[in-house]
């Protein structure tokens, strides 16, 4: 109980020093909102979501701030003029000035978030991280960097599941604009990247799960755009190995219980996240080594 209590504490002061930090970053994504009103509602939203509260619907977050209504927020988020691309770049170019470093890492991953309606963009029934089942959600895809300095979030793209292609009184309803398109986690991955690198973040390294590792033209994408990679595969994918193609299972079987070594990967909601690691040299396919 005194480590939770602990680990409460250190939470509550670290959003407290985020919120704090707020000021050095208004002046940055301030002049994208024309009119002061919403100018000064987005760092109060954004206050908000720093704040330690557990649940951040719009009604709590108005508490929080001191609001009586949501509206201020609803208004923001949905009628007021500003661009969210644009704010995305200004935080950007904040982040790789304070945490840019040229071994940075841009870590790729989804993320599920639970509705009960029908009616947000994108949402229906499919498999949810976030619950660990099939449910009603949002998936959105996100890009995050890491250095020695810190790490944070560094760019999005909401996932577009096919029925909501062709489906324009739902799009309308939701908000949708009519360039936005459904496109895979893979291409929604890749669009971030080559976002990422034209605006000149410096990485070295590319992470992700089995959703982009075991598509073999997401690795050579990054292999061509000068990146390595850290892409999991699934034990039913083939690699080149002795000179043919083998399952993943069948090759891990060959290694000797002292080859393998139990590494963290930080801590998750069901305590640490403990995974077992072996180095294995891969073939090579038209002169290409693999890994």
């Amino acid at each position: 109980m005194a480590k939770a209590h602990m680990e409460s504490e250190a939470a509550v002061a670290q959003a407290r020093q985020w919120a704090d930090g707020l000021d050095e970053v208004a002046p940055l994504i301030g002049c994208r909102f024309p009119r002061s009103e919403p100018r000064q509602q987005a760092l109060t939203y954004v206050r908000g979501l720093l704040s330690p509260i557990e649940r951040k619907n719009g009604w709590q977050l108005a508490e929080q701030v001191g609001q009586e209504t949501p509206y201020a927020t609803q208004h923001l988020l949905g009628r007021a003029a500003w661009s969210a691309d644009a704010a995305r770049d200004d935080l950007r170019a904040y982040v790789v000035e304070h945490l840019g470093e040229a071994d940075g890492v841009l870590v790729i991953d989804e993320t599920g978030f639970l509705k009960k309606g029908t009616k947000s963009a994108g949402v229906q029934r499919q498999y949810c991280g976030t619950a660990g089942r099939i449910a009603h959600c949002q998936i959105g895809v996100f890009l995050a960097y890491a250095t020695r300095h810190g790490r944070t979030f560094l760019d999005r793209e909401l996932y577009l599941p096919q029925a909501w292609g062709a489906d324009q009184q739902r799009r309308s309803t939701a908000g949708i604009p009519p360039q936005v398109q459904c496109a895979t986690k893979l291409v929604l991955a890749r669009r971030m990247i080559e976002r990422a690198q034209q605006a000149g973040v410096p990485f070295r390294w590319v992470p992700g799960d089995t959703v982009y590792g075991s598509d073999s033209q997401m690795r050579s994408w990054l292999e061509k755009r000068g990146s390595s990679d850290v892409l999991a595969v699934s034990s039913q994918y083939q690699v080149w190995f002795e000179g043919a193609r083998r399952w993943v299972v069948d090759i891990a079987g060959r290694f000797l219980p002292s080859a393998w070594q139990q590494l963290s990967t930080g801590a998750g909601t069901k305590g640490e996240r403990l995974y077992d690691w072996a180095l294995l040299p891969l073939g090579t396919v038209a002169g290409q080594r693999q890994r």
